[in-house]
C-alpha cells in the first residue's frame, strides 16, 4: 500500500494555515499525495520521456516505452534496445542518447544514488544535472518523486507557473516578485505545494 511521506500531513496542515488559497485546493483534493516508486533508474528514464511534451504525449510515449522493455524498466534492459526500436516508441533521437547514456552510467556505477542521499538539494541538483540530458527541472523531479524531498520549488515547470496563475488570480508567468513571495510562504514545505498546484489543473496525480 502507498503511503504518503512522513512530512506530509504535517506539511498540510502548516500551509492551510499559512495559506487561505492553498487551504481550498487541499480540501478539494485532500485523499492524494506524493508517491515514491523507490526505482531511482525507473523515475529518471520517465522524466527524459516526459521532458518539454505534455503529459498526454508523454504517457503514451512511456506506455510504448515501458512495452519495449517488456515492463522491465532496468538499465541493461534499455541498452540492449536498439536506437531504431526505441525510436519506434515516440522517441526523439536525443531522448534515446539519454536514456542509453543513463543506463550506461547506472550500470557502471559512475552515478550513485546512495551518494545524493548524503547531500543538500542544492549539491543534489548539481549532482543529477552531470547526467547529459538531466537540466534543473529533471533534477528537481527526480528529488521530488524519488527521493521525496520536502521542499523543492521547481519554478522552471510549465504546470506550476499556470497552476499559481490560475489559482491566485495572477499574470502568466507570474511575476518574479510575486514567486520569491510565494516560495517564502511555503518554504519547508514548497514539494507539497507544487504537488497540490499540479493537480488543481490536472484530473490525475502527476508522478515520474
Amino acid at each position: 500500500m502507498m503511503r504518503s511521506p512522513i512530512y506530509w500531513q504535517k506539511g498540510k496542515r502548516i500551509l492551510s494555515k499559512r495559506d487561505p488559497v492553498l487551504s481550498r485546493v487541499i480540501k478539494k483534493y485532500k485523499k492524494g499525495f506524493l508517491t515514491s516508486r523507490n526505482k531511482p533508474f525507473f523515475s529518471l528514464c520517465r522524466t527524459i520521456v516526459g521532458q518539454q511534451i505534455s503529459t498526454k504525449a508523454a504517457d503514451s510515449i512511456w506506455f510504448k516505452f515501458e512495452k519495449k522493455c517488456k515492463k522491465r524498466v532496468r538499465p541493461d534492459t534499455v541498452l540492449k534496445l536498439s536506437s531504431r526500436n526505441l525510436k519506434s516508441a515516440g522517441l526523439s533521437r536525443q531522448k534515446v542518447s539519454y536514456l542509453k547514456n543513463i543506463a550506461k552510467s547506472f550500470r557502471n556505477k559512475s552515478f550513485n544514488v546512495k551518494e545524493i542521499k548524503k547531500m543538500d538539494d542544492k549539491e543534489a541538483v548539481n549532482y543529477v544535472t552531470q547526467l547529459k540530458g538531466l537540466g534543473v527541472w529533471s533534477a528537481e523531479m527526480f528529488l521530488m518523486f524519488n527521493l521525496n524531498r520536502p521542499d523543492i520549488f521547481p519554478i522552471q515547470d510549465i504546470g506550476l507557473l499556470r497552476a499559481i496563475s490560475k489559482n491566485y488570480k495572477t499574470s502568466y508567468p507570474p511575476s518574479k516578485r510575486f514567486l520569491d513571495k510565494i516560495s517564502k510562504l511555503h518554504s519547508g514545505y514548497r514539494t507539497i505545494f507544487t504537488w497540490y498546484m499540479w493537480r488543481s489543473i490536472d484530473p490525475t496525480d502527476v508522478e515520474y
